[in-house]
């Protein structure tokens, strides 16, 4: 396998921050000869900074995936500095968890726009300039997405509709050879959830085990697969979701947080985002 499958290929990536999934994924392509541009809602400094002493070529952009306009501009930005874009990561998105009788419209509302019809409009604004034969649409997605879980309705059925979206879109673009893949990590080691973990008991750890028998994942796990499902060696794959860290033969990762009879709890984004609270501008 050769280490530069992204060797002359322009890699677009929202959400990404400066220790997250978002920015492991960049790191990756990177590595193996992509260009990048990156997409944000607060500027991962210390990664840019990292991405410079490495002379990588980049093109880093606030952008709003609520906001077409925003996107818009993006995708002018990334057209006037790279030409076509080879490969899109939908990235960017924002977690919530609480009952379902006691989700409220702006909380449901602003976790479809970020993690549903933000990925929805950044992919119809770059599908004009994705290249015919090689280009790929990357949704990140989350196992809540597959099979849903207690306390999290918002979340889960924003990412089940990303699911959903990209096995519509993959049979539309098909006959272009455009493909369309989504990954759906289980939990995955960052910041704010090792915050979390120091606070779970026993009962509660041996649960995530269970539901996690190769243990948690971390942001290079995530961005492993998605290299691969971007890359020309997948040529032959689309419309699929691949589930990581978790199958339906084990019992769903988070379910005894979401049981929790704190309404108000914030769990870690299986995704992107590392705020504990819904933000409309996450990518």
């Amino acid at each position: 396998m050769s280490n530069r499958r992204f060797e002359g290929m322009v890699a677009v990536i929202t959400g990404v921050n400066d220790r997250g999934i978002g920015a492991a994924i960049a790191d990756q392509l990177a590595q193996e000869g992509a260009q990048l541009a990156l997409l944000w809602h607060e500027e991962p400094t210390r990664f840019l900074k990292r991405l410079e002493k490495r002379d990588i070529d980049v093109l880093s952009m606030q952008c709003d995936v609520t906001s077409q306009s925003q996107v818009d501009s993006a995708k002018e930005a990334v057209r006037e500095r790279f030409g076509a874009t080879d490969v899109l990561i939908n990235n960017a998105g924002i977690d919530h968890s609480g009952e379902f009788a006691s989700t409220s419209d702006e909380d449901w509302l602003s976790l479809i726009d970020v993690n549903l019809t933000g990925a929805m409009r950044m992919i119809r604004s770059f599908l004009p300039s994705l290249t015919a034969e090689r280009g790929v649409v990357v949704n990140i997605a989350s196992v809540l997405g597959i099979a849903g879980c207690a306390g999290f309705p918002a979340y889960s059925a924003s990412k089940a509709g990303l699911i959903g979206l990209t096995q519509s879109i993959a049979a539309e673009m098909a006959p272009k050879g455009i493909r369309a893949v989504c990954v759906a990590p289980a939990l995955v080691k960052t910041p704010m959830l090792k915050k979390y973990l120091s606070t779970f008991d026993e009962d509660v750890l041996a649960e995530l085990q269970r539901s996690h028998p190769l243990g948690i994942g971390s942001p290079q796990d995530v961005a492993a697969a998605v290299a691969f499902l971007a890359s020309p060696e997948a040529r032959w794959i689309t419309g699929v979701t691949l589930p990581l860290g978790w199958n339906a033969a084990f019992p769903l990762p988070g379910q005894m947080i979401g049981q929790q009879p704190q309404n108000s709890l914030k769990f870690p984004s299986l995704d992107a985002a590392e705020s504990s609270t819904p933000r409309r501008a996450a990518g």
